[in-house]
């Protein structure tokens, strides 16, 4: 298996358990059930992570004179809950004290309250009830199960949650902005920006959905077999991500472009004004873009305040340097000598050109053999050299890898590993379309389509940063007998963690007091928790 696999943006390797921290992620569809559901009088307000959060009477009467309702992002204060039994088996703000389960609610409540400013006061209310429904809800995440888990009441017409998607006036751009800027300043305040960027598709079925065209499936496709699917084909740059527990990266996604079939601007077209979107939303940061292959001619867009990191195509034409200027009259050289393809120059490398380098894989030191070298890659860039790095397998058993870097300064090493650290971002796209149910959402018209899609990837963004800020060792799974050597959470553990949350707000503030119905509580709440 490679490392750091084939292709990147086009393989279909199953990603190892390792990465992934999690083997049971295609469990079968749980229905939903018929749970009590007590409504809310308050929604949280806005607030920075980990302060108080100001309590919002969403009864008062909106414009028009009609109630909005009792929205809200967090979820029911519940009793006191007694430690022991299964809750030991997890993190303290998983089933711990009250003050660390409000803590952690107020947390999740401050990180949705963030947003505010993006809608009006009725819309806030609708956006934080769909995405508490969309987190809880078991099975499909289509918006009638949202509702069905957030207002069970139907203290609004289903139609306001439709039109909110379909046709609310907000923008997915703010909201992208707002997750940005607080993930980098949380989990990357110094130093440089690491970024990864690919593509992936949404599949989507019926005559009409806007936006979406038939495209190729890299992850049913294979090297000798093409497959074409319906679906949403969305450019995606994500914020990686290195966990306090340690083992593989995770990537936030921080900004989202779709890209239409017969589109004018191509896919890495969309990724440059996305890097230039993010430049300008954190000035003064270095950032470094990992891509695969696919956004290697990116190395000519001069990005602004941004370096990257990509597969080398095994074809390309690379040159040496332009000759200095002779001062004879005509036109200076702008390349020098043609040089063979990267596989001819790994080839014509000599022994002492390798240098012996430990790259980490995801969390894995490995053994590997680098060769680096300065080349002109005339037909992307004609003015910047740009460092060419061949990764080599010293026991002969994994092809040569070839790499290209438009940072001068860094060294071979630092570039395989960088480049192996772009596959938290294909865990992302898993995640979402599993876990999350980002392909479900039945919306059709107009911006419908897109605005959920990208919604389920914003929420995405948004658990993970709730969990490494309220469960820095990632210590909340279940202990199974059958997998006994798993180290790391994954994000199927963050989602049944606030699951967890939420719905121990609701079903035990509304159960009877004694250990009996502690015991049945606890039961049915780890049910509920990975019912996803």
């Amino acid at each position: 298996m490679r490392l750091w696999g084939r292709g990147g943006r086009n393989t279909n390797e199953p990603i190892p358990p390792a990465a992934s921290g999690h083997a049971d992620h295609d469990a079968a569809q749980v229905r939903q059930g018929d749970l009590p559901v007590r409504r809310r009088a308050a929604a949280r307000g806005p607030g920075t992570v980990g302060e108080p959060v100001r309590a919002v009477d969403h009864d008062q009467p909106a414009r028009g004179g009609r109630a909005r309702g009792a929205g809200g992002a967090g979820a029911l204060p519940g009793r006191t809950r007694q430690p022991g039994g299964a809750g030991d088996r997890r993190g303290a703000a998983t089933t711990g004290s009250p003050d660390l389960l409000q803590s952690s609610v107020a947390v999740w409540a401050s990180l949705l309250g963030l947003t505010r400013g993006v809608f009006t006061a009725p819309s806030f209310a609708i956006f934080t009830d769909l995405l508490t429904g969309w987190v809880l809800a078991p099975g499909r995440r289509t918006i009638t199960a949202m509702i069905a888990v957030a207002d069970p009441a139907g203290r609004r017409a289903h139609d306001a949650y439709h039109r909110f998607i379909r046709d609310g006036a907000w923008t997915m751009s703010r909201l992208w902005q707002i997750l940005a800027t607080h993930a980098v300043s949380r989990f990357a305040p110094t130093g440089v920006v690491e970024l990864l960027c690919d593509d992936t598709l949404h599949h989507k079925s019926g005559r009409k959905v806007n936006g979406a065209g038939v495209f190729r499936d890299a992850v049913r496709s294979t090297v000798r077999r093409v497959v074409y699917a319906l679906g949403l084909n969305l450019v995606v740059v994500a914020l990686r991500v290195q966990p306090g527990w340690g083992g593989c990266p995770i990537a936030i996604p921080i900004n989202v472009r779709l890209h239409r079939k017969k589109d004018t601007t191509t896919t890495i077209g969309h990724a440059e004004q996305m890097m230039r979107e993010i430049a300008g939303w954190l000035p003064g940061r270095e950032l470094h873009l990992c891509a695969d292959g696919a956004y290697a001619t990116l190395a000519g867009a001069a990005l602004p305040n941004a370096h990257l990191t990509s597969r080398l195509r095994r074809d390309a034409a690379l040159y040496e340097p332009a000759p200095p200027r002779t001062g004879k009259r005509g036109k200076p050289r702008t390349k020098g000598a043609r040089l063979p393809a990267p596989p001819g120059l790994a080839a014509a490398a000599r022994d002492t050109d390798w240098q012996q380098a430990t790259i980490d894989m995801r969390g894995t030191a490995v053994q590997r053999l680098t060769y680096v070298r300065d080349v002109l890659w005339y037909s992307v860039n004609k003015k910047q050299l740009l460092r060419l790095v061949i990764v080599r397998d010293p026991a002969g058993v994994e092809p040569d890898d070839f790499f290209i870097t438009t940072d001068l300064t860094a060294t071979g090493a630092e570039t395989a590993t960088r480049y192996a650290g772009r596959w938290p971002i294909e865990v992302c796209f898993r995640d979402t379309k599993q876990d999350l149910g980002g392909q479900d959402p039945q919306s059709f018209k107009r911006q419908g389509p897109e605005r959920a899609a990208c919604l389920s990837l914003w929420l995405h963004g948004m658990i993970w940063c709730w969990y490494l800020d309220t469960h820095p060792t990632g210590r909340t799974w279940i202990p199974r007998p059958w997998y006994r050597h798993k180290t790391t959470p994954s994000f199927l553990d963050a989602l049944a963690a606030l699951r967890r949350l939420l719905w121990a707000q609701r079903i035990t503030t509304m159960s009877a007091s004694g250990p009996d119905h502690h015991e049945i509580s606890e039961a049915l709440l780890d049910t509920l928790a990975y019912a996803a």
